[in-house]
């Protein structure tokens, strides 16, 4: 049944917001390495933060769809019931497509970086379903819960994409917060298990604790995580993988007790690992602003995928405030910038 906007909103429209994250651990939350390897419990370590992405809905001619995405484009315009499936905006289309949205103007602005590795098109993806939500119940359907959006999400993404992509930056985005995630794709009903990592309170301590910055040059993660599956499944990295995921789950322990010292030993030995078997995530960038943290006793990699997009780095205040200084002049000269950030333990909304 469709859903026709014009008659149920004004020309205020409705919103819907969610976070972007920076993350360890990522890719084994794509299931051809989770799946045969759940023994291991595959985990990934990711924090929330205050950079949102915001999805307004507007009426607008009936039968017609049109997307406005800031940094990605000129805006498009195509008939409701034949949108394309391809192309910049097919996982905007898909779920409007999915759900029967007709007439309807949707624009999509982001607080943080295009294309910066922080989870950007999960994060509006999500926030689209949350708004796709809100008119649902406003035509007196039922509303999706967090768990639909999430699982929606994902398998939205994964099609689109023609598959290798995982649940991490979607659950971040659903549900906020400071959270190790282990994956169990075998049982088909919870998929995942979140433990939350820190309360409210910790969660703000952890902002002193942290530094994001853009490195200056945008990334593409398709070419790259499917690249790092198919050396997995040859077996080529299998034993870096497996050791990167043991110190993911002692990442997820450390920042549980607050041990920042610990926390940022975990992503150096992390960054070692990853510079043997996913050399492709380092650029010049983003390696100069990583070898400028560790001698200050801070751990610090890419977000995502890496191959550009962010880096982000973890340690004491005192040696975080140092490598800000230190940071903020190499950034100067790589057209990059620092992130003003901090952990957002609100979800979706």
């Amino acid at each position: 049944m469709a859903v026709s906007i014009g008659k149920i909103l004004d020309e205020q429209g409705l919103w819907a917001s969610s976070p972007c994250r920076i993350d360890a651990g990522g890719t084994w939350d794509i299931k051809a390495m989770a799946l045969p390897f759940a023994r291991t419990s595959p985990t990934t370590v990711n924090i929330a933060i205050d950079l949102r992405t915001t999805v307004h809905i507007f009426p607008f001619d009936k039968g017609w769809l049109r997307i406005e995405a800031e940094g990605i484009g000129k805006p498009q315009v195509c008939p409701s019931d034949q949108p394309p499936l391809k192309g910049r905006f097919a996982l905007i289309y898909a779920p409007l497509l999915h759900f029967g949205i007709d007439g309807a103007r949707v624009v999509i602005k982001s607080e943080a970086p295009v294309k910066a590795a922080l989870g950007g098109s999960s994060t509006a993806l999500v926030a689209l379903l949350k708004a796709i939500s809100k008119c649902l119940r406003k035509a007196g359907r039922k509303a999706l819960t967090g768990n639909q959006i999430l699982v929606l999400a994902y398998h939205f993404e994964d099609a689109i994409s023609g598959g290798n992509c995982g649940l991490q930056d979607h659950s971040a985005a659903v549900f906020g917060g400071v959270n190790q995630w282990i994956w169990h794709y075998q049982d088909p009903k919870t998929p995942f298990k979140r433990v939350r990592l820190l309360s409210p309170q910790g969660e703000n301590r952890l902002s002193q604790h942290l530094l994001v910055a853009y490195t200056g040059s945008q990334h593409i993660s398709s070419r790259i995580n499917k690249k790092w599956i198919n050396d997995f499944l040859a077996g080529r990295t299998r034993a870096g993988w497996l050791e990167v995921n043991k110190i993911t789950h002692r990442l997820a322990e450390r920042i549980r007790r607050e041990d920042w010292n610990g926390a940022a030993a975990c992503l150096r030995e992390e960054m070692s690992i990853r510079k043997r078997i996913t050399p492709e995530a380092l650029t010049k960038n983003s390696s100069l602003l990583i070898s400028e943290a560790e001698p200050l006793g801070c751990g610090a990699r890419f977000a995502g995928a890496g191959a550009g997009g962010c880096v982000w780095a973890l340690g004491e205040p005192e040696k975080i405030r140092s490598l800000q200084s230190r940071w903020a002049k190499r950034l100067k000269k790589m057209n990059g910038h620092l992130l003003d950030c901090a952990v957002e333990w609100k979800g979706v909304r």
